[in-house]
């Protein structure tokens, strides 16, 4: 099977030659590869023998301009297209810390909201085509990316407390930003659609918990986010295209919410936050793909790494419907022989 034929028999429940594998690794993880034996002119997930799925989207931001603010020897500070001033250390892996923000009420809002609005030249139609094509030809599956919610909003936009406190004083505001924010993932998407190019699924980041807890009440996420991640399911659904959502933390009492609207796939199922992966599939097996639920804590632990795979991948691959992957990303402690012996023997035990 190829990796088209292996994914999709994943979404639809049913086993397929083995399970579909992925991942995501760290810039400098990736440099360490190349420096322990990873060919330089070849891509790591086909060296491994990881599936073949590309990713296309689109510039949905307010199109603030770009620039260096200020550069030394150790970091680098600079502003975003969504009118971001963050500043970030040099080295390979570093988190930037977030200085300011152009977005920060209603009325910031409205001046963002009049840049943003949708275009063809959003679109690197030139790039698209090329890796289409090149994963089209390999068999491979093809993933449209939104861009909305409360995590990117809160990420990315207007900051972690002006979000969380407007969603309590000034819920109007929060959800007229999600809903334009997908609005304007949407018409591009169609836009794609429209010159006839394919895609399986589409995909978004919305973290909506931490260890243990969520961000939010459910009452507050009936209520605000979830009628707008409704509509895009509803909208990929209607054009015969999979859901898929990515969310970080405990996110727990949220799960029957993201069936009920028609989330297809969930990840990363992240067990160091409260997620317990084996009493998913338990639950909600039928219902859901899970992909990831391996604990990347784990990582830095061949062993220990493998020792988890064999207990969690035999339950979860039962009757299809699960994506291999860690629950967070692979960090740079990993070394090339590791994830070889990690890659192998997911081969292996994935077989059905």
């Amino acid at each position: 099977m190829n990796s088209y034929e292996r994914i999709l028999a994943m979404f639809e429940h049913r086993a397929a030659d083995r399970i579909p594998m992925t991942d995501s690794p760290w810039e400098g993880t990736l440099s360490r590869w190349r420096r322990e034996g990873l060919p330089a002119n070849e891509a790591w997930d086909e060296h491994f023998g990881f599936d073949v799925i590309g990713n296309f989207g689109a510039d949905t931001s307010p199109r603030y301009e770009e620039k260096i603010v200020e550069e030394t020897e150790t970091h680098i500070t600079r502003t975003t297209s969504w009118g971001v001033t963050l500043r970030q250390l040099k080295q390979q892996d570093s988190t930037p810390e977030f200085l300011h923000f152009t977005v920060t009420d209603p009325d910031s809002w409205r001046k963002a909201k009049e840049r943003m609005t949708p275009s063809e030249d959003r679109v690197n139609w030139a790039a698209l085509d090329r890796r289409y094509k090149r994963i089209r030809s390999m068999g491979g599956w093809v993933t449209g990316d939104l861009w909305f919610g409360f995590d990117i909003t809160h990420s990315w936009f207007v900051g972690t407390e002006t979000l969380l406190v407007a969603m309590c004083e000034e819920p109007e505001w929060c959800v007229e930003m999600f809903n334009h924010e997908l609005d304007m993932s949407l018409a591009h998407m169609d836009m794609i659609l429209d010159r006839g190019y394919r895609i399986d699924s589409v995909k978004w980041p919305d973290d909506m918990g931490y260890k243990n807890c969520q961000f939010f009440s459910g009452d507050m996420y009936r209520e605000l986010l979830k009628p707008v991640q409704k509509r895009a399911c509803d909208w990929a659904h209607a054009r015969g295209i999979k859901t898929h959502l990515h969310s970080c933390g405990d996110i727990n009492p949220f799960v029957p919410d993201l069936i009920e609207i028609g989330i297809d796939a969930l990840n990363p199922l992240e067990v160091k936050a409260g997620m317990d992966p084996i009493a998913l599939k338990k639950k909600y097996g039928d219902k859901l793909v899970l992909h990831g639920g391996l604990n990347a804590v784990l990582y830095d632990n061949v062993d220990e790494f493998i020792a988890e795979m064999d207990r969690v991948i035999p339950v979860l691959k039962e009757n299809g419907g699960y994506i291999f992957s860690s629950d967070h990303s692979i960090p740079n402690n990993v070394s090339y022989a590791d994830m070889k012996r990690i890659a192998e023997h997911a081969h292996e035990i994935g077989k059905y």
